[in-house]
């Protein structure tokens, strides 16, 4: 007995048939009825093996933290403590400041560096090679320590007064994160802005608008869409950079918490505190960057990327095990 694989045509006369390109089927060439192929779905061991030492290693990993030498009630007692809640706020209030000088600084210092003035696009190029090359903790200590240069802070005719009182940790702090921040920003916008095809310039260059008209009404708009998404990430690692100004007495979250623990020496406890805080602030901000970056992908991709509950709805569907053809 020969047989050969055959599909059988949708809707045929005895009704054997079934959906747009039928089923399937071994048709033997002696007359005996076909028999439908079974599809027997391949199992992932690995997926399994891998899955079971993940689980196992989380398991160690909270009973020891469980069986740690930390007291959880102490924890739990301070999470909403007043001043825990007041330093988180502090923190997110100089975050999004520095965020927006940041921003601000970004696109002006952006434009400087594609000028054809090679005095501006120097004097870019260095901001962004001094503040880029130079860690964010030794900056917010040299404008803390600003007063051993300049002991006096004096604008002409306007404002004169000493540096140690001009140079607060809240100016410190801004000035330290927003600056940083500034070169950083300047680079993500000099990308987007470069990603514009340069004919839209010309076009507007042809309809008689002037270079800085062109940047605003039609370049920056358009290099939005590569802007905004690496923005949201760069705001939410200056979230957790900002417990850095700590070190010149600023009462964000971190100082707060390690001013309790030097009073209750509740050490572990204070940062398990600090470390939950940190957590749902940035947990919060990056589900507002998902969607800002889904929003913005929307002129071009097709598909947009799933949401984080069609995330789940997925995962959980490769679960169950598929049905098997009989």
């Amino acid at each position: 007995m020969v047989t050969s694989l055959t599909k059988e045509p949708a809707g045929d006369a005895d009704g054997a048939g079934s959906g747009s390109g039928g089923t399937p089927r071994i048709a033997k060439e002696d007359g005996d009825a076909a028999e439908p192929i079974r599809a027997i779905p391949v199992r992932h061991y690995g997926r399994y093996v891998s899955g079971a030492l993940v689980l196992a290693f989380l398991v160690w990993l909270v009973s020891a933290f469980a069986g740690g030498n930390v007291n959880w009630n102490t924890v739990g007692d301070y999470i909403t403590d007043g001043n825990i809640i007041a330093g988180a706020g502090r923190t997110l209030m100089i975050s999004v400041v520095s965020m927006l000088i940041g921003l601000v600084l970004g696109v002006v210092l952006a434009v400087m560096r594609m000028s054809k003035n090679p005095v501006t696009g120097g004097v870019s190029w260095l901001f962004i090679w001094v503040f880029r090359g130079t860690p964010v903790y030794v900056q917010l200590l040299l404008w803390y320590s600003l007063a051993l240069i300049f002991p006096i802070f004096e604008i002409p005719f306007i404002y004169k007064d000493e540096m140690t009182d001009v140079m607060t940790p809240l100016v410190v702090a801004l000035l330290g994160l927003g600056l940083n921040e500034g070169a950083y920003m300047a680079e993500i916008v000099r990308a987007g802005i470069q990603s514009v095809d340069e004919g839209q310039t010309e076009a507007a260059h042809a309809l008689g608008m002037t270079q800085a008209q062109t940047m605003r009404r039609v370049v920056l708009p358009q290099a939005m869409r590569v802007i905004i998404p690496p923005t949201g990430n760069e705001f939410i690692n200056l979230l957790k950079t900002s417990s850095l100004v700590a070190v010149v007495s600023y009462p964000d979250l971190l100082r707060s918490a390690q001013i309790i623990s030097g009073r209750t020496y509740a050490v572990m406890e204070m940062l398990f505190v600090a470390s939950f805080w940190y957590l749902a602030l940035t947990s919060i901000f990056s589900v507002g960057q998902y969607y800002l970056e889904r929003r913005y992908a929307r002129g071009s991709l097709r598909d947009l990327p799933q949401t984080p509950w069609q995330k789940v709805k997925a995962n959980l569907s490769t679960l169950r095990r598929p049905e098997v053809a009989r």
